[in-house]
């Protein structure tokens, strides 16, 4: 009787009050109405091979990242982003870690529909993004596609960045991402969905390519819950290209990348 109560109780809380994510990697249509803001606290968990500093031999070594993202509704189509990005350094007694993803720095995007959500059969809108970090200026411009068919939700992310390095070097990276999701009910949204990165050196190009590099394709459920102004989107995926590969020391993306969201409306 008090789980129904408690089941019963999220679906009646979980009004338009916030703006959740139903996909960790993959943005949305909808946005914040003019005036409203939400803060958004990204984690993201990749297993990668490391080396013991005191043996010397192969260890696994979790590699975290921290997100944490401030927006704001400017105008009923307009939306501003504010991200502030945390990467902890190398904890003792591990050496060879991969690089991460992210850096520590700033990003500053701006997301803008050219419709409002279910006027066009689908929904599309544009997003841009500059971020400073302590590596490299990063550039990016991204498709936002969404397609609602009762309660299915089919969102596509279509992404690219441009990495321009302190040393005057530059990568492209593609970054594209899909899924869907079902509405249960406001308050309970299960979905599928996949990720890909990939980056390019535009100056002298390794040959062989290292496989950090990619592309990695990644796959797995995720989960959407609402409390009101409280929700919590979380993803599990596989990698699934070069599902037989022994990851080694120093090879980032390794065989699952765990990410998970909280955001509270303001």
């Amino acid at each position: 009787m008090k789980l129904s109560v408690f089941l019963v109780s999220m679906a009646l809380c979980s009004v338009a009050v916030a703006n959740p994510r139903p996909l960790p990697f993959s943005y949305q249509h909808e946005q914040l109405a003019e005036g409203e803001a939400e803060l958004e606290q990204f984690v993201d968990l990749n297993p990668v091979r490391a080396r013991s500093d005191s043996t010397g031999e192969p260890v696994w070594y979790g590699q975290t990242q921290f997100t944490t993202e401030l927006e704001y509704g400017i105008s009923s189509r307009l939306e501003l982003g504010l991200y502030a990005v945390i990467v902890p350094g190398a904890a003792s007694g591990f050496a060879s870690i991969p690089r991460a993803s992210e850096s520590n720095g700033m990003k500053q995007r701006l997301r803008y529909q050219l419709a409002p959500t279910g006027v066009w059969p689908l929904d599309v809108g544009l997003y841009g993004e500059v971020a400073e970090n302590e590596r490299e200026i990063e550039l990016e411009a991204k498709i936002i596609l969404q397609r609602r068919i009762g309660p299915l939700r089919l969102i596509a992310n279509a992404s690219a960045e441009q990495e321009i390095y302190y040393d005057g070097t530059r990568d492209l990276v593609l970054s594209p991402s899909a899924g869907a999701t079902v509405e249960i009910t406001p308050a309970v949204q299960p979905g599928i969905e996949w990720w890909m990165h990939a980056e390019y050196p535009e100056e002298d190009p390794p040959d062989p390519r290292p496989f950090t590099l990619g592309p990695h394709h990644y796959v797995g459920p995720a989960l959407l819950l609402q409390f009101g102004k409280v929700w919590w989107t979380s993803g599990v995926y596989l990698r699934v290209n070069e599902t037989r590969r022994t990851l080694q020391p120093g090879e980032g993306f390794g065989a699952l990348w765990a990410r998970s969201v909280v955001g509270i409306g303001l």
